[in-house]
């Protein structure tokens, strides 16, 4: 499954691609819009992004959950190396030990997370806020070909802007990508 990242200019023409894209076979669920403007995505009954999607949330977690972990493992190690209590700790408690300290990085991390943008998102910023609206669609290897093609065809106005092996993974970027033949293609090609 991959993530296509479409900008649109304005919210009639995003409503424009809902649509098409309904009919094309693309649930609401494969179709995230993020936009500054969500009372205007509600009013036309477009679906919008979520929080997992918004922020870095989960990417911020997995990385806590790692620095929880190795501190963990560090605590226990210094409990067993030292013997500060002057007793022999049964395994289960350095088991429990590091899980804690795992769980606790976790929850640090999605605290920090929620205040960030998420990474993926964050080279569309200026569109976002300059009021235009990025289309996060999911689509099936069997359905791109369709989608690209409606998209190409019914909707010039919006722009490839990127293509993600999946957007689940924290950790990847997408690639950049524009459709052949659009101003963008040129200045990709001066790069």
């Amino acid at each position: 499954m991959k993530c296509l990242y479409y900008v649109a200019p304005t919210l009639e023409s995003t409503h424009g691609i809902s649509d098409d894209l309904h009919a094309v076979g693309v649930d609401d669920f494969f179709l995230h819009v993020v936009s500054r403007d969500e009372a205007g995505l509600k009013k036309q009954h477009i679906h919008s992004s979520n929080y997992l999607e918004t922020l870095d949330v989960v990417r911020d977690g997995i990385i806590g959950a790692a620095v929880g972990f190795c501190v963990g493992l560090l605590g226990v190690w210094l409990i067993d190396r030292f013997d500060p209590f002057g007793v022999e700790v049964p395994m289960f408690v350095y088991l429990a030990l590091v899980a804690v300290a795992t769980m606790f990085g976790a929850w640090e991390g999605g605290l920090i997370g929620i205040g960030l943008e998420n990474r993926k998102l964050a080279r569309f910023h200026d569109d976002i806020e300059a009021g235009k609206f990025l289309v996060l669609i999911y689509v099936l290897k069997a359905q791109e070909a369709a989608v690209r093609h409606m998209m190409g065809e019914r909707h010039p106005e919006a722009v490839l802007a990127g293509v993600d092996r999946h957007f689940v993974n924290p950790f990847s970027t997408p690639k950049r990508e524009v459709e052949p033949g659009s101003s963008d293609a040129r200045l990709l090609q001066r790069e």
